[in-house]
């Protein structure tokens, strides 16, 4: 009787096992046939999730039908040359691409994961007497191969009506004036007061187009201040220092360059640091070995 019993308890038992194998699995099942295909080349499916994304709110029915018509024949036309070629192209070819795919994915992968690991761990600041440690080291780097100038500079439309009242604020430049220049600066179509800051030519040409790269020797030297016109404003500047061609640059014009220099080699200093530490660590898990060969 009591193996009766126990026989009982056992076929009760696995009849829960067996049924809660076939809920789970019928739950999977379900799973996969909530994924609604669109296309099916061979046995590569195109899945509705798998466009959803791609559809933006802002496109009406007939659009988003149209963007995914064409989208699933771009598809289809990719997944169709993509198995002609594995049968036509030579062995020798395949196993080419096959390699390039899995270095890039590696790549990819490492490259990502290099990118992460240094913005958590290498220091990003670059501070003042760093800058100006590097910059006396390589001063002479840092040649200038174009003109640069501080300026102050207002362009007015033409029809501007108190434009020397502008002018002769412009030129004194005393805090009373900047304060009167400030207050009506709305007037203006464009404005720099900060003559502290450098400026390449090039710059200048692109914001006053009167002043261009055959006549700059007229006007962009120290002290001069010039008014010009042409069918678009009026353009009024005072220069009031002027570095040229093979000068050395000011630190204050070359910091983000020497910043950038600073921050790359760090970086470039924590990776190969990173990648030394992975190895060791390797080696001592003994993840990682190289095989002695005699040969």
């Amino acid at each position: 009787m009591s193996q009766i019993i126990k026989y009982r308890s056992v076929l009760f038992l696995g009849t829960i096992f067996l049924c809660s194998i076939f809920l789970s699995c019928s739950s999977y099942f379900k799973k996969k046939e909530e994924k609604e295909p669109l296309a099916r080349v061979g046995e590569t499916y195109l899945y509705k999730e798998d466009v959803a994304p791609l559809i933006t709110e802002g496109m009406s029915k007939g659009d988003s039908a149209s963007f995914v018509a064409n989208y699933i024949n771009n598809w289809a036309s990719k997944q169709l040359l993509l198995s002609k070629s594995k049968i036509n192209l030579p062995e020798e070819k395949l196993r080419e691409f096959d390699a390039l795919v899995d270095a890039y994915r590696t790549d990819l992968y490492t490259r990502a994961y290099k990118e992460a690991l240094v913005s958590q761990g290498a220091d990003s600041v670059v501070t003042e007497s760093q800058l100006q440690k590097f910059y006396e080291e390589q001063k002479e780097n840092f040649k200038l191969k174009e003109r640069i100038v501080r300026i102050r500079f207002i362009e007015l439309p033409t029809n501007f009506l108190n434009r020397e009242e502008v002018t002769k604020r412009l030129k004194s430049f005393e805090n009373e004036d900047l304060v009167y220049l400030d207050s009506i600066g709305v007037q203006f179509k464009k404005l720099n007061f900060n003559d502290s800051i450098w400026v390449s030519s090039s710059r200048i040409f692109e914001e006053i187009p009167p002043i261009t790269f055959d006549n700059q020797d007229r006007y962009l030297k120290k002290s001069q201040f010039f008014e010009l016109e042409d069918s678009i404003g009026v353009y009024l500047g005072k220069i009031e220092e002027v570095k040229e061609v093979n000068d050395i640059a000011p630190l204050s014009y070359i910091a983000p360059t020497i910043k950038q220099v600073l921050l790359s080699r760090r970086k470039m200093d924590y990776l190969r640091k990173l990648e030394t530490e992975i190895i060791d660590e390797a080696i001592k898990k003994k993840e990682f070995e190289v095989f002695a060969n005699d040969k």
